[in-house]
């Protein structure tokens, strides 16, 4: 495992002092889970604690959010109100970034998940965030895109207004100031 996509004893110390205050914070996010499984199992994949790490330093305040007994796999989200802070203003994919001819994003959500090793939400997995809390009732994020949607030049995103979570699509070119991604990652 390369340095780059590890934290050292220190960062890792501190960074699970913030992970467990999250998590014991929120406990309606994970009933019945217990904050030494979780531990125990990033301990082994500190690469995964590394993706975390990064999901916190933009601003995803990462947390558990589920369990899933088949796999043996806790599941974490970016739980922060809004999107993602240091992740707003980026178009959909590399393809959308590419065909910008001026006034380029900086990057794309899915370039940056993949460097972050983690993935974008889906639809079903926002809506499913949702029913744990308030989130994005200011800002949007991109959420995976069917291939029929993305083949014709499309991409979709949500957000939570008038105590809904709504759809929306948009040219996979388009960015926004308050439109991100949020992210979901299993160790």
């Amino acid at each position: 495992m390369s340095n780059k996509t590890k934290l050292s004893s220190k960062q890792s110390e501190s960074f699970f002092k913030v992970l467990k205050e999250r998590f014991e914070k929120n406990m309606n996010r994970h009933k019945g889970l217990k904050w030494s499984s979780v531990q125990t199992k990033l301990e082994k994949h500190p690469e995964k604690l590394w993706s975390l790490n990064e999901m916190e330093n933009t601003g995803g305040e990462p947390d558990v959010i589920g369990y899933d007994k088949k796999s043996n796999t806790f599941i974490f989200c970016d739980c922060s109100p809004e999107s993602p802070k240091e992740r707003r203003s980026v178009c959909y994919d590399r393809q959308a970034l590419n065909s910008r001819k001026e006034h380029k994003p900086k990057n794309s959500a899915m370039d940056l998940a993949e460097e972050m090793n983690i993935e974008i939400l889906t639809e079903d997995q926002y809506r499913e965030l949702q029913t744990l809390g308030e989130f994005d009732v200011k800002t949007s994020s991109w959420v995976q895109a069917p291939p029929a949607i993305r083949k014709l030049g499309g991409a979709i995103f949500c957000d939570r207004r008038f105590n809904r979570v709504f759809t929306y699509h948009n040219g996979a070119e388009s960015y926004y100031a308050a439109r991100g991604f949020r992210g979901i990652l299993k160790v």
